[in-house]
């Protein structure tokens, strides 16, 4: 009796587009078919959005705008001390409290003056007593005076400025976010700064020179909608002193009192359209008249005061109890646990049950198989993530907003990268849990060290258990970094406040940060690969 002739199995041999097609479904079969990992995968969705949900359903407010709808921005009052801010021309919450010598600007034209001095008073604590109870000379770093136009009084309309400062130099500034250097060094009777701005129809432009002569264009800004009629002249602003602590706890606004500074103009010149009546004084946004400010004119000399200041709002500073779409986010972290645990058992109850030398019978390119787990995993992931974000959007600030919760506006280009961003978290962090998975064979270890590089340090700098700078590494260096896709507003240079993950703001770019992520899923779907080719079934 002759034998049959058997062909030997080739595990090199090349497989076309459907073998690799077959082996997704095949995949994708198993995991919708183990009701657990479904489970855990709804499980994930629910406590994302429903974390968010009680984010925004425990923060409340009785501030009230001027129309009486709750949560609407509007002028600040005493009763919302901050929660409440106007609105800017980009559409973000904006301080725009300041003193102004003004005078109408009709069409074109162009302001000239020279700042000989800026001084200030700072609060004065006494330790016994715990508050500021007289002041001391002194200026914040932002204090800032100059020449202004701005469309009217009304606070968060538009504007553009030229402006010395205390520690930052000259500075041309526009509509409360832009922010351009001019001349360094501070200003002096020895070192005077002259400053003039130009209007050229709905075009301002701002120069500086440091003696009159030579003048150098440190910016040109374009203001949409320019009337034909704004007003212009000399201002005076200065920002909240703040007694800012560092503590094993992170850092936080230990106290937070009014500051003010004085300039001197001289040397006022004007070109344009301007009346020959004297000079009009406000107090921009004033708290029921309550703000510190006025100026005085004799013999070309105008000196004036003020305090508060021109410039975006930073979420999560002293008095403000609004919420941010980051914090509509917050469980994110609790989701991620979930799919960790899913993402992992996806690869590890194979080897758990001894299924994994079926597998990989099937389909000797074993790659090709760690591949297709990663693929379906993470595309099941970034779909539950999608799914959980936008809800947690959408909803938690429907619900703040019922509740009369300030919701911090953001542009919808923004929210849209938080969403997808989200969701493209969670799918690269699923594409490391299979990867450790397979390294490790293990589902407890797998998945407490995926815990441990992701979600630990995202807790650590978001709870301020750690001094800041100790918070601020970690999110940059672990893949918890990915989570600055979630940062909702941008940090300010103009702005001084506590630029800390506890206060929703991370140490690198969004994209940057999912970057440092998607390295270490690499790296770890590398080492995945050279191990499973190396290693028994």
């Amino acid at each position: 009796m002759t034998a049959g002739t058997v062909t030997p199995h080739q595990p090199d041999q090349q497989t076309g587009r459907d073998g690799f097609a077959q082996l997704l479904r095949a995949e994708w079969t198993k995991f919708r078919t183990v009701r657990g990992w479904v489970i855990g995968t709804v499980v994930a969705v629910l406590v994302m959005a429903g974390l968010g949900l009680f984010v925004a359903g425990a923060s409340s407010s009785s501030c009230q705008s001027a129309s009486g709808a709750s949560g609407a921005p509007a002028r600040s009052s005493s009763a919302c001390a901050g929660t409440i801010n106007p609105v800017g021309p980009g559409g973000e919450p904006v301080t725009d409290s300041f003193y102004f010598a003004r005078q109408p600007l009709a069409g074109n034209g162009s302001i000239t003056v020279r700042i000989t001095s800026l001084t200030g008073l700072l609060p004065s604590l006494n330790p016994a007593a715990q508050g500021p109870i007289d002041t001391r000379p002194g200026l914040v770093p932002w204090a800032k005076a100059g020449l202004i136009i701005k469309v009217g009084t009304t606070p968060g309309s538009t504007y553009a400025a030229m402006m010395v400062t205390s520690d930052h130099g000259v500075r041309m500034q526009d509509d409360y976010t832009g922010d351009i250097a001019g001349l360094p060094g501070t200003v002096s009777a020895a070192s005077p700064r002259w400053l003039r701005l130009t209007r050229s129809g709905d075009t301002i432009t701002g120069y500086d020179s440091a003696d009159g002569s030579h003048w150098t264009q440190v910016g040109t800004v374009h203001l949409a909608g320019l009337p034909s009629t704004v007003q212009a002249g000399m201002f005076a602003a200065s920002p909240a002193w703040q007694a800012i602590t560092q503590n094993f706890g992170g850092g936080e606004n230990g106290m937070v009192a009014p500051s003010q500074d004085t300039a001197v103009f001289d040397q006022l010149s004007r070109s344009g359209t301007w009346p020959a009546g004297a000079w009009t004084g406000d107090y921009i946004d004033a708290d029921g008249g309550s703000g510190i400010g006025g100026f005085h004119q004799a013999s070309g000399r105008f000196t004036v005061t003020g305090s508060g200041d021109i410039a975006p709002v930073v979420p999560g500073q002293a008095g403000d109890v609004g919420t941010t779409v980051t914090q509509h986010l917050i469980g994110t972290f609790a989701g991620l646990i979930a799919v960790i645990v899913v993402a992992t058992m996806f690869i590890t109850a194979e080897y758990r049950r001894g299924l994994i030398r079926v597998t990989l019978t099937a389909s000797p390119r074993r790659e090709r198989v760690l591949a297709a787990k990663a693929i379906v995993i993470g595309s099941v992931a970034f779909v539950a993530g999608l799914v959980a974000a936008a809800a947690a959007v959408i909803f938690a600030a429907q619900l703040a907003h019922a509740r009369g919760s300030y919701v911090y506006p953001v542009p919808w280009p923004t929210e849209l990268r938080m969403v997808v961003g989200t969701a493209a978290l969670i799918a690269v962090t699923a594409v490391l849990a299979i990867a450790l998975g397979t390294v490790l064979r293990r589902s407890a270890a797998a998945v407490t060290l995926v815990i441990v590089v992701i979600v630990l340090p995202y807790i650590l700098g978001a709870a301020s258990v750690l001094p800041v700078g100790a918070s601020d590494w970690l999110l940059r260096i672990t893949p918890a970094a990915a989570f600055a896709v979630q940062q909702a507003t941008p940090q300010y240079q103009q702005v001084t406040a506590i630029y800390s993950p506890n206060s929703g703001f991370f140490p690198l770019a969004p994209w940057a940060g999912f970057a440092v992520l998607c390295g270490y899923a690499a790296l770890a779907l590398g080492l995945a690969v050279v191990l499973l080719r190396r290693r028994d079934a």
